[in-house]
């Protein structure tokens, strides 16, 4: 028999560089979570970049958005952990002061077409007009007058007063108003199918450990998290940090589950989604390859 090391298995996890994404890698980042028989390497990129790259399978593990999801359930399976949802709070869309008053005959940017925040725009005003650009390009064309409206993600959701913006519309809530309270999901976490069942099964594990590890060491994982946050200070980095990674994330739960399930349904019936998606998880499941 020989005694030669067995080499890792080498993983690499794509996740936007955002104050909430590095949070709940922070069990990785500061060795509290060992990677075992893995080696785990980590990409950093914007989630519309991240959605396309998975269209090429290219990262075993990656962010993408939930409408991007619709279209790659064949080659990655959900997580059942790492989701970002918006309870009650979400993506935004702006505007200046003494700007459009709704929607009509407006164009507004968006930070990508396989974004979720899109998709949930799409179904709050069907037919909607957009131009694309870099999410963090969208609030300084907003204010510089360069386009009438934004669609915020990330850190924007909580720094657009400063600047003078107003909110038109706030998807989150207006999501729960139209669902009983249902959480918006935004983002998620998958895993390449390819991997097979009991590779995918660790990682998952891994991944979740990673996350309890920064709920429950939050002051540390927060000041990790800040050098992440474009600017943000301690209390914003906290409070946007809680919104994006909590109980929900550390597991979907019923009403996660149920929210994924009406969001597929919905983007389904308004065919702004190509068919129905399962809504099936590692470790409860699912087909390995399809």
């Amino acid at each position: 028999m020989s005694d030669t090391p067995t080499a890792p298995i080498r993983i690499t996890v794509a996740h936007s560089p955002d104050s909430d994404d590095a949070f709940m890698f922070y069990g990785f980042a500061c060795g509290a979570v060992a990677a075992e028989r893995f080696a785990i390497d980590q990409v950093l990129a914007d989630i519309e970049s991240l959605n396309r790259a998975a269209f090429e399978g290219r990262y075993e593990v990656t962010a993408v958005s939930f409408h991007a999801y619709a279209h790659l359930h064949e080659r990655y399976a959900l997580l059942p952990h790492g989701a970002s949802m918006g309870d009650r709070y979400g993506p935004i869309v702006v505007t200046r002061s003494g700007g459009p008053t709704s929607l009509v005959d407006v164009t507004v940017a968006i930070p990508g077409e396989l974004t979720t925040a899109y998709l949930a725009l799409q179904l709050f005003h069907p037919g909607v007009a957009y131009r694309v650009m870099p999410f963090d390009a969208i609030q300084p064309a907003v204010v510089d007058g360069t386009v009438e409206a934004g669609l915020l993600i990330h850190e924007g959701q909580l720094t657009y007063g400063d600047e003078g913006l107003r909110c038109l519309v706030d998807l989150g809530v207006w999501w729960a108003e139209r669902t009983a309270g249902l959480p918006l999901p935004l983002g998620c976490n998958v895993i390449r199918r390819d991997l097979g069942g009991e590779t995918m099964l660790e990682v998952s594990r891994l991944l979740h450990a990673s996350i309890a590890h920064a709920l429950d060491h939050r002051k540390d994982a927060i000041a990790y998290a800040l050098d992440f946050g474009r600017g943000l200070d301690v209390d914003r980095t906290d409070r946007f940090v809680g919104m994006y990674v909590n109980e929900l994330t550390l597991d979907y739960g019923d009403r996660g589950r149920a929210a994924v399930e009406r969001l597929f349904a919905d983007a389904y019936d308004r065919r702004l989604i190509p068919a129905p998606v399962p809504v099936e998880f590692v470790g409860q499941g699912f087909n390995q390859m399809r």
